[in-house]
């Protein structure tokens, strides 16, 4: 069945749309990855794996339209942190009426987790107006995914400047527990997502690998790191002056936190969940 259905894949060279495009690839799905430069290095190494890459931008909705063009499935997914709040939303329900005008059977959403809970936290509520648009559109059948705090991001230039200096440095609380996952489970949930369109149609579903306190996690990434890692916690004013958005969400996280279903989630997909002691093995802290 793969083997006959066509995915355009969105945000296809970043973290989500990456994961999401390699794993159907891998199991026999025609791909299109969708990017903003088809001639860069990310592209082509899906074009290398087999993905049919094509031009596509959310802020010129012909070359969209043009993607859409003959599609089964399609995969959804849109960067706060590039667009901004306002814009990420006006792309999401964009993209997703386009999808529906262009006759898409099957709609993956990437979402965020806790999306449905009236957060307060900005690009956690937009994402969930987003959903709501996608819901209403009334596709044959659409799955929403709602991954929590990446791994990744310990990697990003929020944290690893710091943690190459032998600190983890983040506004939160020493005794919070943050779940998290790691994008390349994402890219497998994603895949569970398109494999049983019928069996997970107008789900939303909560995806996590991991929890630990930041103590814990300083310890698991100072161990791969070879070196010792001190947990120090930012006061949120200090985040907030850089972003009202990720100092509210860190405060949520400390107030009341995800609450993904880790074990859960893998019974019902058969997915094993990484945990952050794998997850750290495969990057080169040195």
């Amino acid at each position: 069945m793969a083997q006959q259905k066509l995915v355009l894949v969105t945000g296809a060279t970043g973290q989500q749309g990456g994961a999401v495009a390699r794993e159907l690839l891998a199991h026999n799905y025609a791909v299109r990855a969708v990017t903003r430069n088809p001639k860069g290095d990310k592209a082509q190494a899906l074009a290398t794996l087999g993905a049919t890459v094509v031009q596509g931008d959310y802020e010129d909705s012909a070359s969209m339209k043009r993607a859409l063009e003959g599609v089964w499935g399609a995969f959804s997914v849109q960067n706060t942190w590039e667009a901004g709040v306002v814009k990420e939303e006006q792309q999401g329900k964009q993209f997703a009426e386009l999808a529906k005008q262009a006759g898409v059977q099957h709609f993956v959403y990437s979402s965020v987790g806790s999306a449905h809970r009236k957060t307060g936290i900005p690009h956690f509520d937009n994402k969930w107006r987003i959903e709501e648009t996608v819901r209403k559109l009334g596709f044959p059948s659409h799955v929403i995914l709602r991954p929590v705090f990446f791994m990744e991001n310990w990697i990003s230039p929020w944290f690893k400047p710091a943690i190459d200096n032998g600190q983890l440095a983040i506004g939160l609380k020493p005794d919070t527990v943050l779940q998290m996952i790691a994008v390349a489970d994402i890219g497998k949930y994603g895949r569970w997502a398109f494999d049983h369109a019928q069996q997970l149609n107008g789900k939303a579903l909560d995806l996590a690998g991991d929890a630990l306190t930041m103590p814990q996690v300083a310890k698991v990434i100072g161990e791969a790191a070879g070196r010792s890692m001190t947990f120090v916690s930012v006061p949120i004013e200090e985040v907030r002056k850089m972003s009202d958005d990720f100092a509210a969400m860190l405060e949520w996280f400390d107030r009341v936190g995800y609450e993904a279903d880790i074990a859960a989630r893998s019974k019902e997909s058969s997915i094993r969940p990484t945990p952050l002691k794998d997850w750290v093995k495969t990057v080169k802290w040195r």
